[in-house]
């Protein structure tokens, strides 16, 4: 083993009902994937493929913990998604195999800079800041993808009682198999790759204090507190 220079940092890791922890490699994002949200952000899902963008592993937050409200913003926004964490890794990976790849499924919570993403946009800038900063990535425990059917459910989410995003898996404009084949096209994926696969309508605005819960029938919730 080589000597490092500086301590290593610690693996990013999940929280499994299997009783072990999932560890974390890399932290894809497939944008606009259900039709409502790509509407209510002003574009046409009909007309648009898949495309993808990343955050780093280290803004996960994990096992219930806080989540600090981030400087540079005065728009933190909220978007529920369903997580697929890989087992196993492939490249130009067909869409009939593409679920073999899936060790498990979560919840996650898409944390957005929205006023940076829209100056970034603005300015035909990347959205790096705006999307992958420090606890961006809220996700719940992992369960195992057998007995999960990835195509059909309720997903939505509540910030303290009221209910902000409510819609089902049914409505991704790319099923979960189809973007995990799309995305193997671009970059060779690996075990412990983790694919967050789009939010419904109804994203919206965080303030300090409020408790945020997304959820995935049959797959299990993640709840998180601004501070």
């Amino acid at each position: 083993m080589q000597d490092l220079v500086i301590p290593a940092p610690d693996q990013p890791t999940l929280p499994t009902t299997a009783g072990g922890r999932f560890p974390v490699r890399r932290v894809y994002c497939v944008g606009r994937n259900y039709a409502a949200h790509a509407r209510e952000m002003g574009h046409d899902p009909d007309r648009e493929p898949p495309f993808f963008f990343t955050k780093p592993a280290s803004a996960l937050v994990t096992d219930g913990a806080d989540t600090p409200y981030p400087p540079g913003t005065d728009r933190l926004e909220h978007e529920v998604e369903l997580v697929v964490a890989l087992g196993r890794g492939g490249s130009d990976v067909a869409v009939t195999d593409a679920l073999d790849l899936v060790w498990g499924y979560g919840v996650g919570i898409d944390l957005t800079r929205r006023d940076v993403q829209a100056e970034a946009k603005r300015l035909g800038r990347p959205w790096d800041l705006a999307k992958g900063f420090d606890a961006s990535a809220p996700v719940g425990t992992l369960v195992p993808a057998a007995g999960v059917d990835p195509t059909t459910g309720a997903i939505g989410l509540r910030v303290d009682d009221a209910l902000r995003q409510s819609g089902d898996l049914a409505d991704q404009v790319w099923s979960v198999a189809e973007t995990i084949a799309e995305l193997s096209r671009w970059v060779t994926l690996a075990p412990g790759d983790l694919l967050f696969t789009g939010t419904p309508d109804g994203v919206g605005p965080l303030q300090r204090g409020q408790v945020v819960t997304g959820f995935v029938t049959e797959v299990g919730t993640v709840t998180t507190r601004i501070v």
